[in-house]
């Protein structure tokens, strides 16, 4: 990779972050910016690099040196967008398990590490940004921890023995001398901890995905007045009404800010009536407007449809609502996929909808994937598109052979449903009844 450096300070803009990570052809230019060195006080050097993780996320590295004193740190950061949900694992951590310390492990500066056996925990400015192994994570914690004991135990003798004996304890938790559980929680939903059993569920890793709080929107620079519009919006919205059940959950069946969600929904209608009524943008918080309406999809329900277009940023973004109150059953759809027509039928899948294909061992939780609208073939093509994704680490050099060609043959059935080289049958189950498969496509 060809990089480019300079011989003095170089101002790194934000459209230059934008050129860097969209570039397609791996030539990101390397940037030297001259900083202060906070051990010596001399000035360093930082490089920035604007990379991709394959099948993750873009991100930003960046390395400080400074030939002064010696002083070196790195950093990664993440250059691409914030998650739509912030992420939670859980991770339980038998003793004497020596490959579950071999998982990878990303941290963001978001994320908070906590093991509650130990009541201990890792803040988002500790180890930020960082990428690691689950022992590599641990062992950093504990030699940070060391790292002024002497001079602790010369001010401070009685807390320096209190460490001491913490970090015993937390070098037998590095080291899988005992048993212990990790919680790793990211409002931006950027880090991650590896799944070495992908596409199947791992039993001792559990993931959710939650709604941010107002705080932690404005913690991740969200406007702080787009927080409270929606708070004063829940607060007034007491009159009862259809949508009351879906709007305190504030779900919305489907949404994104792709031309392909938005002509999805309007195939279904030409609305007579389009209601049109100012909003915030969500990216830079200018004023713009949303057009909403009602339409009935045929066997399935009437659906409020929403658009809005920012002409301040650009953003976009189309999303269905459901319309009603909340059904008093869930509903399975399952549908034997036989021929082509089977897989151009319209699909609406909610973020509260679980998908399972028995023939291929896989199911998929509520939440995964989030609201869709799209076909069945487009379903199966954002289901491989998330998983390697989500283990994008399962092809890195260091992963064993046999678990690496485990994915490739599972990526390679999941493509052969698309070939309808078989027929196979896709089931959605949805609590909230708010999915459907087109039944006469």
């Amino acid at each position: 990779m060809e990089t480019k450096t300079t011989a003095g300070p170089q101002i790194v803009d934000v459209g230059s972050v934008v050129e860097a990570v969209s570039a397609e052809d791996g030539n990101a230019p390397l940037y030297e910016v001259e900083s202060l060195c906070m051990r010596c006080g001399e000035n360093g050097t930082t490089r920035f690099l604007f990379t991709q993780i394959p099948h993750f996320r873009k991100i930003l590295l960046s390395a400080f040196e400074c030939t002064h004193c010696g002083e070196r740190n790195n950093e990664v950061q993440f250059a691409g967008e914030i998650q739509p949900k912030g992420c939670h694992y859980v991770l339980d951590v038998p003793s004497g398990d020596k490959k579950m310390f071999d998982r990878q492990v990303v941290k963001s500066e978001t994320a908070t590490i906590k093991i509650p056996e130990l009541d201990f925990e890792i803040p988002p400015e500790a180890q930020r940004g960082s990428l690691s192994t689950l022992e590599g994570m641990l062992m950093r914690a504990a030699d940070e921890l060391a790292a002024l004991q002497e001079e602790r135990k010369k001010v401070d003798p009685q807390t320096a023995e209190a460490i001491d004996e913490f970090l015993i304890k937390l070098r037998a938790c590095a080291t899988g001398e005992s048993h212990f559980t990790l919680i790793l929680d990211d409002p931006s939903g950027n880090s991650f901890i590896e799944n070495p059993y992908a596409p199947s569920p791992d039993p001792s890793l559990t993931i959710k995905s939650y709604e941010r709080t107002p705080e932690q929107q404005a913690a991740l620079g969200y406007s702080s007045a787009v927080s409270q519009g929606e708070n004063t919006l829940e607060e007034t919205s007491n009159e009862p009404h259809g949508a009351v059940g879906a709007r305190a959950g504030r779900r919305a069946i489907a949404q994104g800010n792709s031309a392909e969600i938005a002509d999805a929904l309007f195939r279904y209608s030409a609305p007579e009536e389009v209601m049109v009524f100012p909003t915030t943008c969500g990216t830079c918080a200018a004023q713009c407007e949303c057009r909403m309406f009602v339409t009935n999809i045929p066997y399935f329900q009437q659906v409020i449809v929403m658009a809005s277009t920012c002409d301040g940023c650009g953003y976009r973004n189309s999303e269905v609502k459901p319309g009603g109150r909340i059904p008093d059953k869930g509903k399975k759809i399952i549908v034997n996929v036989k021929n082509i027509k089977d897989l151009s039928r319209d699909v609406i899948k909610s973020d509260t909808a679980s998908i399972e294909i028995p023939e291929l061992d896989l199911e998929l939780a509520s939440g995964t994937l989030g609201g869709l609208v799209t076909t069945v073939e487009g379903l199966i093509s954002k289901i491989g598109e998330s998983l390697e994704r989500v283990h994008g680490f399962t092809f890195g050099d260091s992963l064993e052979d046999s678990r690496k060609n485990k994915w490739k043959e599972f990526q390679a059935k999941l493509e052969k449903l698309k070939s309808l080289d078989e027929p196979w049958t896709l089931i959605m189950d949805d609590a909230l009844a708010n999915s459907f498969i087109d039944p006469c496509n």
